[in-house]
């Protein structure tokens, strides 16, 4: 409880598809400004996907991180990290090509293959702007988003090897936190390392308290809680109740339009920047103080911003 709260914020990601809200970061000029807002609001880490700028799909060329990765690293000091999972049906090395064309301090890695269904978001949704967005939705009725041991070592000797980058490890299940245990065994996971527990995707975890609680419990066994850092997000309505509770259990969190497009009940949020801001206020409030990019890359030993290749 005495050490300050990382905030990471995610602001565009791949799931949710533009027809959802207007306020969704597509273009590469939106992406850098919702990540200065959210840094200057009081994000360290800035996890992030890139977007086709005129149809809003995912998007994993690196010339398209290349538009907005310099603009924000020169504007603010917030630790950029790069997400490999992509869009869903993306190849491993589709997933990585922007990563270890930037090699950046951090990059995101799922730890384990699961069903990953957002195809229930289309009883909310009827209409679309785009072609590509209904079809991106339904085929994730019969999709598996695999992340195999195999890949999951190519991206650590690869990006962690070769570029010095770390890792936010996700973690969807109790089995994937195994899985970085075993990576920890064979020595290609060294600490410090940053878990991040999420919650609220259909085919993973559910956001159920009991469920954060057991996890955090677990991963202190496995793990020894002086050998990570653990963080928090979940998905949609429960994003506020469960990154406020990760702060309350000393753990760290993230919030961003990419794991939910709405700051209170019904009322879609307006910038990233907002549910920073909202969250801030509640660590704050909470006694809690909220952790300076300095803070993070000291706590998650990061390489520094001068070593990155953007």
């Amino acid at each position: 409880m005495s050490r300050s709260v990382i905030i990471t914020c995610a602001p565009t990601g791949g799931i949710h598809t533009p027809s959802m809200s207007p306020y969704l970061p597509i273009t590469p000029a939106e992406i850098a400004t919702a990540s200065i807002e959210a840094a200057e609001a009081g994000a360290s880490i800035i996890h992030l996907h890139a977007r086709d700028p005129d149809t809003g799909k995912p998007d994993p060329r690196p010339e398209t991180f290349r538009q907005f990765l310099p603009v924000i690293k020169q504007a603010t000091d917030a630790v950029v990290n790069v997400s490999t999972g992509g869009g869903l049906g993306m190849s491993i090395d589709e997933r990585l090509h922007a990563a270890t064309n930037a090699s950046p301090e951090m990059a995101s890695l799922n730890m384990g293959s699961i069903n990953f269904g957002i195809f229930p978001m289309l009883q909310k949704y009827r209409e679309f702007q785009f072609d590509w967005e209904r079809p991106f939705l339904e085929m994730t009725e019969d999709f598996i988003f695999p992340n195999t041991f195999r890949t999951i070592r190519y991206a650590i000797e690869t990006l962690g090897g070769d570029h010095g980058t770390k890792f936010e490890f996700e973690c969807y299940d109790l089995g994937h936190l195994y899985t970085v245990k075993w990576f920890v065994d064979q020595g290609l996971i060294k600490p410090p390392f940053f878990i991040q527990m999420v919650f609220g995707i259909l085919g993973g975890m559910g956001a159920d308290v009991d469920n954060l609680v057991h996890l955090h419990k677990k991963a202190n066994e496995l793990f020894g809680a002086d050998a990570y850092e653990w963080s928090v997000l979940a998905a949609g309505r429960h994003q506020m109740p469960f990154a406020t509770q990760s702060a309350i259990l000393g753990g760290n969190l993230r919030v961003g339009l990419e794991d939910s497009l709405f700051i209170g009940k019904g009322e879609l949020a307006t910038s990233n920047a907002q549910q920073v801001q909202r969250i801030r206020t509640i660590i704050e409030k909470l006694g809690l103080t909220v952790a300076t990019p300095a803070e993070a890359r000291a706590r998650l030993g990061l390489k520094g911003a001068d070593r990155v290749g953007f």
